[in-house]
């Protein structure tokens, strides 16, 4: 009866959402809503069923997918151990302090045609600008828990003779993990809105370019069905991750 009742909750959280789709799709029958506003939802899912047939929709977001793991593993790992070097040690902290301080404020997308310039139209340009953006807030959240763990417990391994290696990995690391996994959380939802900008602004392949070349094309179902690819996935991935998290902090009271 659990799964069920999960069901039926997860249901009506999101009867919302199709109050809203079947509504454009009764004002667009009736023409309420006009035609050059946008296609209607069936003419979508029609567009985003001949995308799929044609392998287009497939591989772009294949290319997509690797730039974004790319990017999005790579700052992830990066940025824990810049974080939690900035919060035990004192010449990590001293060195790279101040260059989270003055990046964390810009907008990173104001950096995509400065890596353009540098990397190209390639692959690289699309990971460097995840990979930027995706990295202060796991360095920030990073930080935060590993500065947040509690003096004593630190002390007392250490009058226990325990290395600094082993109190790293058995003491700090577990007691910043929520704050990692936070931040990890914030960087998974950024990392597709900078990909996305990327491949819009200038790319040969991948999900933004299929929404700009379908645009500029006048293909508008075509367009709003690679947004709504776009949006499912970002979608989908922050759910799959915050399963991710209960199951790693299940030791915890954790809820998101």
């Amino acid at each position: 009866m659990r799964p069920l009742a999960g069901l039926g909750r997860t249901a009506f959280y999101y009867t919302p959402l199709l109050i809203i789709g079947l509504a454009w799709e009764a004002m667009a029958r009736t023409g309420i809503l006009p035609p050059d506003l946008g296609p209607s939802p069936m003419q979508t899912i029609a567009a985003l069923r001949l995308l799929y047939t044609d392998g287009d929709l497939v591989m772009h977001a294949g290319i997509s997918f690797w730039r974004e793991f790319a990017g999005f593993a790579s700052s992830c790992v990066l940025g824990t151990a810049v974080g939690v070097g900035m919060a035990r040690v004192d010449w990590v902290r001293t060195v790279f302090r101040p260059i989270v301080t003055f990046l964390y404020p810009m907008p990173k997308s104001a950096l995509i045609p400065l890596l353009l310039l540098w990397f190209g139209i390639d692959h690289m340009s699309k990971i460097a600008a995840v990979f930027l953006g995706c990295l202060l807030p796991v360095v920030t959240s990073a930080f935060n828990g590993a500065r947040g763990v509690e003096p004593q417990l630190i002390w007392s391994a250490r009058s226990l003779g325990t290395s600094s290696t082993a109190i790293l990995w058995k003491i700090v690391l577990p007691a910043a993990l929520p704050d990692i996994l936070s931040g990890v959380r914030i960087a998974l939802s950024v990392s597709w809105l900078l990909l996305v900008s990327a491949e819009l602004l200038i790319s040969r392949s991948g999900l933004g370019f299929l929404i700009s070349y379908t645009g500029e094309s006048g293909d508008y179902s075509s367009m709003f069905a690679a947004i709504l690819v776009v949006v499912s996935i970002g979608f989908l991935a922050d759910r799959l991750f915050l399963h991710v998290i209960r199951w790693v902090l299940r030791y915890r009271d954790f809820t998101g």
